[in-house]
């Protein structure tokens, strides 16, 4: 659909494409429509869902060694799979389960990855019992307030930090697995911990 602005006898026609790709957004998300669909609508807002922060790090963990672009692509696969990633359920998975899930070719392939997956919803069931829920236990990290960075350019924004490293060793140190400084890092900036838009995106200072 098009726009019509009329300026005084003239009508001028602004194309609502053109329109849209006038969007500023971080550099990582104008390769390709998922990219820019995740960044507009999920990428930085404050997760505070056990379920969804399940999912977040779950995603970030089977990006390991591929692109973001690459688990986009299969993130409903896995919701399906894993049953919308409700913590419980995956808890449960018995090695049947498991098979099936090392036969999904819409999954990535990777064995320890997809057993990590169950590992950890027991990791968080534990976590839950201890803290009350995984999300007051997260945000504990960032004193429950999102860390608003004030980067200029993408080549500002760093892989990991220290609070990732310290997030990392606290999982670790719970069970989890594949929960490195890197993915850390990059699950806070996805569940909205911390604030990475850079100065030159339309979501830069905002978090919703």
């Amino acid at each position: 659909m098009n726009k019509y602005i009329k300026t005084g006898n003239i009508v001028k026609i602004i194309s609502c494409r053109k329109e849209a790709a006038m969007i500023k957004r971080c550099k990582w998300a104008e390769e390709h429509e998922l990219l820019k669909k995740y960044h507009d609508q999920d990428w930085g807002v404050p997760i505070y869902c056990d379920q969804k922060l399940f999912e977040y790090l779950t995603l970030e963990g089977a990006q390991a060694g591929l692109s973001w672009l690459t688990v986009l692509k299969k993130r409903e696969h896995y919701q399906k799979a894993f049953h919308n990633f409700s913590i419980e359920r995956v808890a449960a998975f018995t090695t049947k389960e498991l098979e099936e899930l090392l036969k999904n070719q819409h999954l990535i392939q990777h064995q320890l990855k997809l057993k990590s997956v169950i590992h950890n919803a027991n990791c968080v069931l534990k976590i839950q019992e201890e803290f009350g829920t995984f999300s007051y236990f997260l945000w504990s990290f960032v004193d429950h307030t999102t860390i608003v960075n004030q980067w200029t350019s993408h080549l500002d924004v760093p892989s990991y930090n220290t609070l990732s490293e310290t997030l990392s060793k606290s999982l670790k140190s719970h069970g989890f697995k594949f929960i490195g400084p890197t993915i850390c890092y990059s699950f806070m900036q996805a569940a909205g911990m911390i604030h990475d838009h850079t100065a030159e995106c339309f979501k830069f200072g905002t978090l919703k």
